[in-house]
This record gives structure tokens, C-alpha cells and sequence, in this order.
């Protein structure tokens, strides 16, 4: 009891001694054995904004995370910072290094969890006899190369009190290994996940990493063992230990995730918390026994069931505090230990340099050659030598094993840590030298970063239904779907471009007896497709990575495909479903890729309007303290964040203008104000200006007005001088009272911040050939349609949809307010118009400015440079329930 009082005590008195702090004048760096916790969150503060300040500038040319944290480790070492006189002394104190190490060590078991929950097994069945013999050639050359080297090393650097097996076996190994994670971030970050060197790179990596643990693990034990029967019966433990855990802990691991329902509802906190427990348990268990605490973690992460998304959900918990804060102090604890300044002679420099020759020489060599001989071209097999050369955290790990063993000495530990330095910096440079993007292979189906439930590997560009002037209907649409907010409008426009295969006019069923039951008034629709297309960024984050890895099962478990696929069921339509998971500035082209792959004739993209979930509008943009945008000062240096400084909106147009740039199918943009679809919206308002992307608009009217349930109007608009106008005024005397020279009250906006500039769209200088012909096509295109409801001539699949079109033209000097004025006359109206960025008929600049000051529309210009003058005017305006935007395909651009 006394010695329980006087800790008390003890504890109060050091709680009241501190709770001055620096206000008392005391030096809040001072270490102090009882409270480490100042100086701790020192050290952490400048080791995390060391490793991200230099992976700002290295992110730039496409380098790894890591390279930046253990270059910012080695900088706060004694090469660099350390040379400074006491930043050692009060930032790292010799006394202070164990409790870093203590957190630094925690977090490294808890990443070589992560590595565990990263490896499937899966990965290593699709390219297995490949990936074996990639793996194990190579690491069999560079382990005999690297105890090649071990014996001039140790003569030369280690003394005879380090058995020479021990310093050979490790020297081996940092060798022999490759570094899985890192490799995983390199080929995120060069966008190879989908490509046949991408997946034959991972698989091997995975092999290469099981291998290579087991081998460390081997090492380790024989440095712990007093003697020979000491070392085999702690690898038999280990043996029996794993086992162990693969069959009946895995067995029990995966029944009690279904009995919790973590396999479909993602872990719950009982689920987490016994794993935990069982990542702890492991971890001792190695630990006791003579290996290290991190192959017990590495185990633990590969028993975790993958059923579900599990092992994603776990990795998506822990990863950013592991990558935030615990790899950057690991990183730190090696750079500490490191002096490049001990290499200080030109034998030290000789080895250090045969030791990077060498050591990419039997990882380059062998792989290329085993590459080659599975069946790869020489570019592609050198890209997997250049590739699983990388280095990085895994040969540190190893390293600092052998350093805190005493096994390497400072020196040698330098050199090696040089030589990973080098090995893993050279990694990108070299790929992209040997395998540029215009020379990369897709992997086939079931490969990395895309699925489909068809059969993608077929190409089906050449499957397009033909497009004649009796049957102008469009069968073929891809849908893009990349987040919930767009579903209600993606499945309106859905159901819209794809009506039953066969409609009956209700003239039909009314008038039997009439000339309307002739073959005319039943369409006989060809029969519709549609491949819905699910967007998933990519990112640098390991459980991005591992979904990329689990495309197969992700396409079945999606919930937005899910509801995109029971829509198709209940409607009847026939739905094909594909995945894809790529960096978002790939996104475009995958979707026009995917567009032109699939054969598509339309592509439907959404927009769904910032507005919708900001209330009152017009309330907002009439208050100056409403939220802003701010310019981030640090983006003209270092690029910043894609996301960071800009509205959602301002995003998706970049996306969306990429997408109008690339693709050379006709795209169809449906714009929803209020994110609820086109709502009770039956009868279609089209302004016909002229154009390949006007010419589009009205075809693509026409098959709307196909279904018996929708009308349209379309009007021809041109622009007039205000003499003539004057004279054409009468012509608006048919439309309702509501439709007055007074424009509409605004109902909707669409604010985009004015700070924010992307490059407009541009397109080649159209001469006067080109515009004389565009005009003759309109001219052609508005008298087909216009005129063949009056003849007995017309195709009889035009027939009932033309008779449910009512066309007229209209001149006015501001064509622009006519339409919208036109527009009005409906209530709900759905507004079809060309983007018209492209032999436009009209210019409308002049005419949009003056719209935009009369609504007080403010920042607008990248919603025009968007989606044209016309359909910019309409949103606007707000006299639309919902705007759809389409462009003509092959479009060149510069």
C-alpha cells in the first residue's frame, strides 16, 4: 500500500511540476524519460512534414511515396541535418530513440499486415507458371550474386566476430527480395495495372514477396539459434505455427466473419476487435520464438478472409494512419542509422557501386530472359526486369534486421541503403523508357483494373446497327455511372433512348378502322443494348490497389451497378455490366475507349447540377459572404490536388469536356437541375441552329417521339436584323399567355467559381467549304423531316414519330431569348439541343452575356465552354426540367 501511494505522488508531482510548460520557462524539447510525449510529438510533426514536403516535389516526376520518406530520413540523419550543431542533441537524443523505435516497430507490424490483407491468391492463379518462373529465377541469380559479393564485403567491412554464413544469408536476401508494396504504387502510378506486364509483375511480385519473407524469416532464426538444432527446431515451430493459422485459424477467422455479417455489411467492431487480437497474437507468438514480431503480423494479415470486400474494408481502416505516421517514423529510425558520409574512399565507393550493378544485374537479367521465354516481346520482358528490380521499404526491413542484430555495421548498412535508394529511383525512368504508353498491351479479361460480364475481349466496333434514312434509330448506348448522385438521371435517360422493341400508336386501338393500322403505326424498334460503364477512381492508396486486384468479384457486388442491372431486369432492356478502376486523368479516355470497344452509338453521360443540394439558389448567389472558392497559393508551384479548391461541378466539366474531346462516338450529356431525372417532363423542345451536333439533336428527337408517350417541338432558329424581326413578332401569337416577352423567373443557376480556368475545347478552323456544306446538310436534314409527314413517300418507321413532332421556324435578332421564350410555352419541358462547339450556325457570345447580366449568372464561363452557348442559355434560364447535350462523333481536335 505504501508503494502504491508514493507512485501516486509521484504522478501528481510530475502532472503539477509540468502544467506550467513553457510559460514557466521550460524548453518544451527538453526530453524527459517520465513524459516523453512532448518531444515525441515534435519529432512526429518534423519527420511527417519532411516526408511529405519531398514527396510533393518527387510525386511530380511520378517517383514512389517511399523514395521521399526514406530520402527525408537519410536527410534527418547525420549525412545531413545532423551535421547541424545540436539538432541531434534536442530533436533525436540518443535517449529518446527507444520510444520512436517502440512506435515505429508497432507501426511496422501493422503495415506488414497490411501487406498480408494485400497478397490474393487469386493474382497468383492467373499467370501462376509464369509468375513461379519469374520469381524464382530471379531471386536464385541474385541471391548467388549477392553471396558472391558477400565475401570480398566481409573481409573488407565486418569484423570476425560476425559469423560469415549470418552476413552472407543476409546479403542475400537484400538481394533476392523485391519490394511488393512499393512495386504495387509504381504500378499505380504509371498505369500499368491493366496491362499484360502489369499483371505478370504482380503475380510475380507476390510470389517473390512470399519467398522472400520465408527467406528472412530463415535468416533470422539462424541468427537467434545458439546452434544448428536450435535454428531447425525454430523453423519447424514456424512451419507448424503457419499451418497452423492457414487451415484451422483461417477456417474459424472466415465463419465467424459470415456469423457477425462482416462478409456482407463490411467488419463490424466485435470482427475487428478479435482480429486485432489474433494480429497481437501472432505477432508475440514469432516474436518468442526466436523471429521477428512482423512475419507474425504478415501471417495474421494472410488469414483474413477475402469473402466480401473484407480484407479491402480492414486495409481501408488502418491505411492512412500506418502511411500518415508510422511508415515516415520507420523510414526516420533507418535514416538515423544511415551516414552517407562514411562513405568516404574510393573502395567504399567501389563496392557501393558493384553492389547497385550487381544487384540490378541478376534481377534485370533473369527476369528478362524467363520473361522472354513465357512469351513476351523483348520491350515488354525488359520492363518486368526493370520492374522487379525495385527495392524500396522491403530491403530497408531486412537491413535494419541485420543492423540492430549486429550483423552489418554502419557502413556496410549505408552502403545497402544507398544502393535501395538507387534501385527503386530508377525504377520509373526505366519503364517508361522501355514501355511507353502507345506501346502498352491491354491484359485480357479478368486482368487488373476492369471486368465486364460480357466478353471484352471481343471487339464489337463493327456490330453497329445501320443507321439508314427508313430506320434512324440508335440500339447501341454505353451509360456512365461514377456516383449514386447521377443514378435517377442516368435511368431517366435510359428509359427514354430505349422504348419497348415494338410500340403501337394509340391512334391504332382508338381508330381501328382507320388508314393509322397500316404497317406505319407499328415501329418495329431494332433491338436495344446497353453497357453500363462503372467508374471507380485510383489512387495510391493500398486498398484502391486491392480493389483493382478484386475487379472480378467487385462487378457483382457494386451497388450502383446492382441497381443499374435490376432497372434493366424490370424494364426489360437488355443490360451488359463493366467495371473499370483507373486514375481519374484516365477516366476520359477510358470511356471513349470503352465506347468505341463496345461499338456504342450513343454515349449518355450525366451532370447532375451543384445547386440541388444548396437550397435557394438565387439566395445564394445574392449573398457576398456565401462560401467561395479560394485559390489555393501553393497549386502554382507544386500542381496541388486535383480535388482540392474546386466545386464538384467545375470537376465533372473537366471530365466531361475530355470525354466531348476524345470520343468518336456521338455523346449525349444529361443535365438535371434538380437531381430528380426529367420528372413528369413528356413533350421535348428543340431548337434546330444548324450544325453536325444540331443535325444529331434532331435525329435523336425524332427517335424520343418513337414512344407514344412523348411529343416534341422543334423549331428552326435563325437570326434575324431587328427591321425584319419586327414584321416576324406576330408569329409568337399561338404560344400561352405565360410565354411573354418577359423572361422567366430564375429557378435555376449553376455558380462555378470564376478563379477556376481550364483549357477550352478547340477545334480545326472550319474554311467555307466545309460551312457551305454543313448548311446544305441542314437544309436537307430539316426538309426530310419537316416535309415527309405530307408525303405518302415517307418511310413508314418515320411516320407516327414524325406525326408527333410539330416543326415551324422562327427569325429573331436574339434567337437565344425566342428559344427560351419558345421553351416556356410547356410546363414540364425536356430540352434536347447540339453542343454546337463545332460549325455552329450562329454565334451566340454576345447574346449569352447579356442573358448571363439579366439573371445575374456570374462565373458561367466553364459551364459554356461545357456544353455550348444554346444549352448554357437554357440552364440558365431554368425554363427546363432537364437539358440534354449531344455532339456529333469524329470530332477533331488539336
Amino acid at each position: 500500500m505504501p508503494d502504491f501511494s508514493n507512485a501516486v505522488s509521484g504522478l501528481w508531482k510530475r502532472a503539477v511540476t509540468g502544467q506550467g510548460g513553457l510559460l514557466s520557462g521550460l524548453n518544451p524539447s527538453a526530453f524527459v524519460t517520465t513524459d516523453p510525449l512532448r518531444l515525441t510529438i515534435i519529432q512526429m510533426g518534423i519527420i511527417i512534414m519532411m516526408a511529405q514536403l519531398l514527396s510533393l516535389g518527387l510525386g511530380r516526376i511520378k517517383q514512389p511515396k517511399v523514395i521521399a520518406e526514406v530520402l527525408g530520413g537519410i536527410l534527418l540523419g547525420p549525412t545531413a541535418m545532423g551535421r547541424i550543431p545540436g539538432f541531434t542533441q534536442h530533436i533525436f537524443p540518443p535517449s529518446s530513440l527507444p520510444y520512436l523505435s517502440l512506435v515505429a516497430n508497432i507501426g511496422l507490424c501493422l503495415f506488414l499486415f497490411i501487406v498480408g490483407l494485400e497478397i490474393d491468391a487469386s493474382i497468383i492463379k492467373r499467370n501462376v507458371r509464369s509468375s513461379l518462373f519469374i520469381a524464382l529465377s530471379a531471386m536464385a541469380l541474385s541471391f548467388a550474386l549477392g553471396a558472391a559479393i558477400s565475401v570480398p564485403l566481409y573481409h573488407t567491412f565486418i569484423g570476425p566476430s560476425v559469423k560469415f554464413t549470418y552476413f552472407m544469408v543476409f546479403t542475400g536476401v537484400s538481394f533476392s527480395i523485391t519490394a511488393f508494396p512499393v512495386l504495387c504504387r509504381i504500378l499505380t502510378a504509371l498505369k500499368l495495372l491493366d496491362t499484360t506486364v502489369g499483371v505478370v509483375v504482380l503475380s510475380a511480385g507476390v510470389c517473390n514477396d512470399v519467398v522472400g519473407w520465408s527467406l528472412l524469416a530463415l535468416a533470422v532464426a539462424l541468427v537467434n539459434a545458439t546452434s544448428g538444432l536450435t535454428a531447425l527446431w525454430i523453423l519447424l515451430t514456424c512451419v507448424a505455427f503457419t499451418a497452423f493459422l492457414m487451415w484451422p485459424v483461417r477456417i474459424a477467422l472466415l465463419w465467424f466473419a459470415r456469423f457477425t455479417g462482416s462478409t456482407e455489411n463490411g467488419p463490424t467492431m466485435f470482427f475487428m476487435t478479435v482480429t486485432i487480437l489474433v494480429f497481437w497474437a501472432c505477432s508475440f507468438f514469432t516474436d518468442i520464438v526466436g523471429v521477428n514480431a512482423i512475419f507474425g503480423a504478415f501471417l495474421a494479415g494472410l488469414i483474413v478472409p477475402r469473402e466480401g470486400g473484407l480484407a479491402i474494408a480492414l486495409t481501408e481502416k488502418l491505411e492512412d494512419m500506418v502511411a500518415i505516421i508510422f511508415l515516415p517514423l520507420y523510414f526516420t529510425i533507418s535514416g538515423l542509422n544511415t551516414n552517407l558520409g562514411l562513405l568516404n574512399n574510393g573502395i567504399t565507393w567501389g563496392f557501393t557501386i558493384a553492389i547497385i550493378c550487381l544487384d540490378f544485374a541478376g534481377k534485370f537479367t533473369a527476369c528478362t530472359i524467363t520473361a522472354r521465354i513465357t512469351g513476351m516481346s523483348w520491350r515488354e520482358s525488359s520492363t518486368v526486369g526493370s520492374l522487379m528490380s525495385c527495392k524500396g521499404l522491403v530491403e530497408l526491413i531486412v537491413l535494419n534486421i541485420g543492423y540492430t542484430a549486429g550483423i552489418l555495421t554502419q557502413q556496410v548498412f549505408s552502403m545497402f541503403v544507398f544502393e535501395a535508394l538507387i534501385l527503386t529511383f530508377m525504377t520509373t525512368p526505366l519503364v517508361s523508357m522501355f514501355y511507353p504508353p502507345e506501346r502498352r498491351v491491354r491484359a485480357p479479361v479478368g486482368g487488373i483494373s476492369r471486368a465486364s460480364t460480357g466478353d471484352e475481349d471481343e471487339d464489337k466496333s463493327d456490330r453497329k446497327s445501320p443507321i439508314t434514312e427508313d430506320r434512324p434509330w440508335r440500339s447501341r448506348f454505353t451509360v456512365v455511372l461514377d456516383k449514386f448522385d447521377h443514378m435517377s438521371g442516368m435511368l431517366v435517360a435510359t428509359q427514354l433512348v430505349c422504348p419497348a422493341p415494338s410500340l403501337e400508336s394509340p391512334s391504332a386501338t382508338a381508330f381501328p378502322s382507320t388508314a393509322s393500322t397500316r404497317a406505319s403505326d407499328k415501329i418495329k424498334m431494332p433491338e436495344v443494348s446497353v453497357d453500363a460503364l462503372r467508374l471507380i477512381e485510383l489512387s495510391d492508396r493500398t486498398s484502391d490497389v486491392m480493389k483493382s486486384s478484386a475487379v472480378d468479384t467487385l462487378i457483382h457486388t457494386d451497388p450502383l451497378l446492382s441497381v443499374f442491372r435490376t432497372f434493366g431486369e424490370l424494364n426489360d432492356i437488355p443490360v451488359s455490366l463493366s467495371l473499370s478502376i483507373v486514375p481519374y486523368d484516365d477516366m476520359p479516355g477510358t470511356v471513349a475507349d470503352h465506347a468505341q470497344r463496345f461499338g456504342s452509338q450513343l454515349l449518355l453521360l450525366p451532370w447532375l447540377s451543384p445547386s440541388s443540394n444548396l437550397g435557394n439558389t438565387s439566395e445564394d448567389l445574392s449573398n457576398p459572404h456565401s462560401s467561395r472558392t479560394e485559390p489555393n497559393p501553393f497549386e502554382a508551384f507544386f500542381g496541388g490536388s486535383k480535388h482540392s479548391g474546386k466545386s464538384t461541378a467545375v470537376i465533372h466539366s473537366q471530365f466531361v469536356r475530355r470525354v466531348f474531346a476524345e470520343s468518336k462516338t456521338d455523346v449525349a450529356l444529361f443535365i438535371d437541375p434538380v437531381g430528380t431525372g426529367t420528372g413528369s417532363a413528356r413533350h421535348i423542345f428543340c431548337p434546330f441552329f444548324g450544325g453536325p451536333d444540331d443535325r444529331l439533336a434532331l435525329e435523336f428527337v425524332v427517335q424520343l417521339c418513337a414512344n407514344p408517350r412523348i411529343s416534341a417541338t422543334v423549331v428552326r432558329m435563325s437570326k434575324s436584323s431587328a427591321e425584319s424581326a419586327a414584321v416576324e413578332r406576330p408569329s409568337l401569337a399561338h404560344l400561352e399567355e405565360k410565354a411573354s416577352l418577359d423572361m422567366p423567373t430564375v429557378e435555376y443557376q449553376m455558380p462555378v467559381p470564376s478563379n477556376v480556368v481550364f483549357p477550352d475545347t478547340f477545334y480545326g478552323q472550319a474554311n467555307t467549304e466545309m460551312r457551305f456544306q454543313s448548311e446544305t446538310a441542314n437544309n436537307f436534314l430539316w426538309a426530310r423531316y419537316a416535309n415527309s409527314r405530307l408525303s405518302d413517300d415517307a418511310p413508314s418507321s418515320l411516320s407516327t414519330a414524325l406525326s408527333r413532332i410539330t416543326f415551324s421556324e422562327h427569325s429573331s435578332p436574339l434567337p437565344l431569348h425566342s428559344a427560351i421564350q419558345l421553351a416556356s410555352a410547356h410546363k414540364p419541358v425536356l430540352v434536347v439541343v447540339g453542343r454546337s462547339r463545332r460549325l455552329a450556325g450562329e454565334d451566340h457570345t454576345l447574346e449569352l452575356q447579356k442573358i448571363f447580366e439579366e439573371r445575374g449568372s456570374v462565373g458561367q464561363d466553364v459551364v459554356r465552354k461545357t456544353i455550348g452557348d444554346p444549352a448554357t442559355a437554357f440552364v440558365a434560364s431554368g425554363c427546363a426540367t432537364a437539358v440534354v447535350v449531344l455532339q456529333a462523333s469524329n470530332v477533331d481536335t488539336d
